[in-house]
Parts: C-alpha cells; structure tokens; sequence
C-alpha cells in the first residue's frame, strides 16, 4: 500500500480555479492594499453614504458587490448581552464611484484654520512678553511665556494635522485600479 502511495503522488494533478478580478489600491506606483472577493472595505461615495467595513461578495465587470451586515445587542436569559446580527444589506458600486478610502472629514470644522490661529496668538503672546521682559524686567512672567510658546508650538502641530481626517481621496496622489482576471477578451 505505501509503494502504490509513493507511485501516485508522483502524477501530477491538475487543479483549476476561477480567477477572480480584483482591486488595487496605490500611491503613485506603490500597492497599498489589494481588495478582492471576501475582504472588508471601508470607504467613502461620491453621493457622501460612508460604508463601514462591509464584506466585498464579489467584484466583476468594474462593480463591487458588497454586503451590510446590521448588528445589534441581544439581551439572554441569563442577562447578558450578546451581539446578533439581525439581517443584512446588499450594495452594488462602480469603483469609479469611491471618493475615498476611509471617512472623509466633515467640512463644517476648520482644523487647519483653529491651528494657524492658535500658532499666530502663541507668536503674539511670546513677542510681547519679550517686548515686557526688554521694557519692565519686573513685570515678565516666565511661565506667560512658556504658556505662550508651548501655545504656538500645539498651534503649529494642530495647523499641520491631517485634514481629510485619515481619508485616502482618490485623485492625484491615490488610484484605484481594476484589475480583470476574466478570459474573456472584450472587443
């Protein structure tokens, strides 16, 4: 028996698979992520929806066939809590229709501006403290002008921060590319 084992893993076998198409995600040239079949997305629309780590059914002919899970907390008899998921929601989307990968920020805040605000208040407060400390040595306060330099410095930190909230936007610096794994040649 183990002579006739040896014997047959010695023929090769032929296995065959479906190609599945897929979705690059890159920066300039670089591949970030890589999204096919049974991956999760997390992304924003061009009409604004955010979905949230949805399960991607599949992805054909440029569409993504995405599915919703909708959970919610069940209460047991032992009193507990469990989360259960109580049904689901399916989506179709055209690639070219992410705007983002990730929630895009809302517009209705401006962190850039409250920073650049915060630095030029911080570099106002230092000057004049130093104009205090060269007129009436007596008046300056060394911890005025370290508030006042600390409050420049987290000004120009908080100026500088993201401002599309952590949201990859699709355009210049970011593309998506659709990969076609099909046989078939479209003329």
């Amino acid at each position: 028996m183990k002579f006739l084992l040896s014997i047959l893993l010695l023929f090769p076998a032929a296995a065959f698979s479906q190609n599945a198409d897929f979705i690059i995600l890159k920066k300039k040239d670089r591949t970030l992520q890589t999204y096919y079949s049974g991956s999760h997305i997390s992304f924003t629309a061009k009409s604004g929806s955010y979905l949230n780590d949805v399960l991607i059914n599949g992805i054909k002919d440029d569409t993504l066939y995405l599915q919703e899970f909708i959970t919610r907390y069940a209460l047991t008899t032992f009193g507990a809590y469990i989360i259960d998921t109580i049904g689901s929601y399916h989506y179709k989307y055209h690639y070219n229709n992410i705007l983002a990968i990730g929630r895009k920020a809302k517009t209705n805040f401006n962190n850039r501006g409250s920073g650049a605000a915060l630095l030029g208040g911080g570099i106002v407060l230092t000057v004049a403290s130093g104009v205090v400390y060269l007129a009436d040595r007596s008046k300056f306060s060394a911890p005025l002008l370290l508030a006042s330099a600390g409050l420049g410095t987290l000004g120009y930190f908080w100026a500088k921060g993201k401002k599309n909230g952590g949201a990859m936007v699709i355009g210049k610096k970011y593309q998506l590319v659709y990969m076609n794994m099909s046989n078939t040649k479209t003329e």
